[in-house]
C-alpha cells in the first residue's frame, strides 16, 4: 500500500459528490442540447458525477489496492440508476439510488446480527477495535439509522425540490452520518480493546 497525504481519502470519497452539486448549481436553471435533447442541470450534474465517481474509485483501488464491498456496491448501483436518469432524462432514478442503498446496506447489517457475524467489524476494526458486544450494538444502531436515512431521501425527493433534494444529498447526509459516528463515541469507549486487534469477518459476534 503506498503512503498518502491524510487529505487524499477524503477528497476522492466527496469529490464526485462536489463535482455534482458544482455542476447542478451552475445550470440548475438552465437546458442543455445533447444528442438532440434538452437536459436539466440534474441530470448534467449526473452525468458528471458517474465518471468523476469512477475516477475517484480507481485513484483509491491504485493508491490502495483495494475497494470495499460499500464501495463497489454504491459504484455499481450509480452507474445504473444514474444512467437509466440520463437515458431516460428522468431525475427520479437517480434520487432512489440513495434509498435503495441504504436499504440495501440495513439489511446486510441485519443479516450479520442474525447469523452472528462481525461484517462490520470486519470493516472498521482498524480504525475502531472494539469487544463482540459493542459491534452488535452498533451493528444494530447502524441497521436503524439507515433505514431513516432511506425514509429521510423518499420524503424529501419526492415531496421536496431538486434543489432542496441536492442540498440534501450532498452535506445533509454527510453531516447526518458524521453526527451518527459522533453519537456514538461512548459506545466505542466502553467497548474499546486495550490494543488493537485484527478482526476477521467470520469472527461471530
Amino acid at each position: 500500500m503506498e503512503t498518502t497525504k491524510p487529505w487524499v481519502k477524503p477528497a476522492l470519497e466527496f469529490g464526485p459528490l462536489i463535482v455534482f452539486f458544482a455542476v447542478f448549481m451552475l445550470y440548475r436553471d438552465d437546458t442543455v442540447v445533447m444528442w438532440g435533447r434538452d437536459y436539466g442541470g440534474f441530470i448534467l450534474a449526473t452525468l458528471a458525477f458517474i465518471p468523476a465517481l469512477f475516477l475517484a474509485t480507481a485513484v483509491q483501488w491504485r493508491l490502495t489496492g483495494k475497494l470495499s464491498p460499500m464501495q463497489v456496491a454504491t459504484l455499481v448501483l450509480v452507474t445504473v440508476f444514474g444512467g437509466l436518469s440520463i437515458w431516460l432524462n428522468d431525475p427520479r432514478f437517480f434520487k432512489l439510488k440513495p434509498t435503495i442503498i441504504y436499504v440495501l446496506f440495513a439489511a446486510i447489517l441485519g443479516a450479520s446480527l442474525a447469523l452472528r457475524r462481525n461484517w462490520l467489524g470486519a470493516v472498521l476494526g482498524e480504525a475502531l477495535p472494539m469487544d463482540a458486544h459493542g459491534w452488535r450494538k452498533l451493528t444494530a444502531r447502524m441497521a436503524v439509522f439507515f433505514l431513516v436515512l432511506a425514509l429521510a431521501n423518499e420524503v424529501i425527493w419526492r415531496t421536496m425540490s431538486d434543489g432542496t433534494w441536492v442540498w440534501f444529498k450532498t452535506f445533509g447526509l454527510p453531516v447526518l452520518l458524521f453526527a451518527f459516528l459522533l453519537g456514538n463515541a461512548r459506545l466505542y469507549r466502553d467497548h474499546a480493546l486495550p490494543e488493537a486487534a485484527a478482526k476477521d469477518d467470520d469472527a461471530p459476534l
